[in-house]
Parts: C-alpha cells; structure tokens; sequence
C-alpha cells in the first residue's frame, strides 16, 4: 500500500531528547480520603527513652540544629541508659563528672576500639566541634549545684544536666530547658516542680509515687510517662533500674 513503509517508519520515530513514548496508562491519583493508607510507621528521630502508659515507644529528641537543654531530676542509672542509647545512635557523648568511676565501665563498653564516650572533670569539656553529621550530647553530671561550665548547647550539640534532687539551681535550669524529666521526688518537691512545669494536680501526685525506672517527660506542649525497660545487654552493664545511686 503507497506510503505504508513511511507511515511505519513515522509512528517508531523516537522524540529527540524524549526517547520512545511509552505506554498510554491511566494517572495514579488517589482521593484525599485514600491518602491515611499510605502513612510509613515510622516514629520520631531521636533515643528511645522506653514505653508510655500505652506501651508504645517513647522517643526523646536530642540531635537538633538549634540550642537543646534537657534537665533530668532523677538516677544516675536513667542517665546512662540514655547516654548508651545516644552513643549506639552515632552522637558522641561527653561526659563532664566529678566521680569519673561510675562512669568508666560504661565508656569503655560504649566504644569499644571507638571513643565515642569521653570523660572529661568539671569545667574541663573542650570545644567538641559538633555538626549534622556528627552530635553531640554532653551529659553533666556534676552533683546538685552544677557550675556555670564553659560547654552550652549549640547546634547540634545538647546538654543534658542531670540533678539527684531538686536543687535550689534547679528552677532556674527547668525554665531553660527544652525538655525536662522527673523522677520520684518528695510531695514537697513535686509541688514546687509542678508550679514550675504548670503540671496537673494527677501529674504532681503521682511524681512522689513513682516506680524505679519511670519518668516524667516534660515539653512546653506535652507530657508523658514513661518506662525505661533495659535491653540484657544494659542490664548486664549497669544493673536493674533504681531512682537511687
């Protein structure tokens, strides 16, 4: 049939710079209502600090591009659960103490042939050089009135102070910080922390009534109990869970 060769020859012929035309398919579009379905199950970026009241994951942020302040009032043992956590995330850790003995053991562990975890006396925390793709979280753990030290947060780099009780420079850190966790204290003192925290009435009474090993997570938006529930491997480190040192 005349000009059925060319007509062959015109309807192969790619599109310069497009390459052949591919399938004619219908679009993939998707209603508003159908959008939920395509939700990941994928939680927050942060350390897992253990499970809420509804034994869901409970995921504490620590690595941000801006100044991070957290101030835990409770055990030492909480501290280094979340130090080892943070150190198994990729930050390194730095550990500003005045009794750098209950500390060695986990640095070692933690880094094994790597110093992720250092330890470093009080006020002695050199520039850290903290950047995106390397945090850093510096834990103080200097007693119950913590000096002005030279290390702050900063981009990230947080500072997490930890204080056995409630301190009369603990005001002045809770109103500072990001985030805040308590452990069980005194009625007396749950009631100063809560005027500070502008906490419930159920969430001071229960601060004095507290298991080992749970803690109220504080931001200026949200509360939540949690549960620190410690991996073989943290129990055969650092023992079972206990508000005391």
């Amino acid at each position: 049939m005349p000009g059925s060769a060319d007509s062959a020859r015109t309807a192969v012929r790619p599109r310069l710079g497009f390459g052949l035309r591919g399938p004619r398919t219908p679009r993939h579009v998707l209603s508003v209502e159908q959008l939920d379905a395509l939700a990941l199950p994928v939680g927050d970026d942060g350390v897992v600090a253990g499970v809420d009241v509804e034994d869901r994951p409970a995921v504490i942020g620590l690595h941000h591009p801006a100044p991070h302040d957290v101030v835990l009032i409770g055990g030492l043992w909480t501290a280094q659960v979340l130090a080892l956590r943070a150190a198994g995330t990729g930050a390194r850790v730095a550990v500003e103490t005045g009794r750098p003995q209950v500390w060695t053991n986990l640095a070692r562990a933690a880094g094994g042939d790597q110093q992720c975890m250092t330890l470093h006396d009080v006020g002695r925390v050199p520039p850290l050089g903290a950047t995106a793709v390397s945090p850093v979280v510096v834990i103080r753990d200097c007693g119950m009135k913590p000096p002005r030290g030279r290390v702050s947060s900063g981009p990230w780099q947080s500072v997490l102070t930890l204080l056995p009780y409630l301190s009369p420079v603990a005001p002045r850190l809770l109103r500072g910080a990001s985030l805040t966790g308590i452990q069980q204290v005194s009625p007396e003192e749950a009631r100063q922390v809560g005027r500070i925290l502008s906490l419930s009435r159920q969430e001071v009474e229960a601060l004095s009534t507290l298991a080992d090993g749970v803690t109220l997570w504080c931001t200026g938006r949200d509360r939540r109990f949690v549960l620190t529930r410690p991996t073989d491997a943290e129990t055969g480190l650092l023992g079972v869970a206990r508000r005391l040192d």
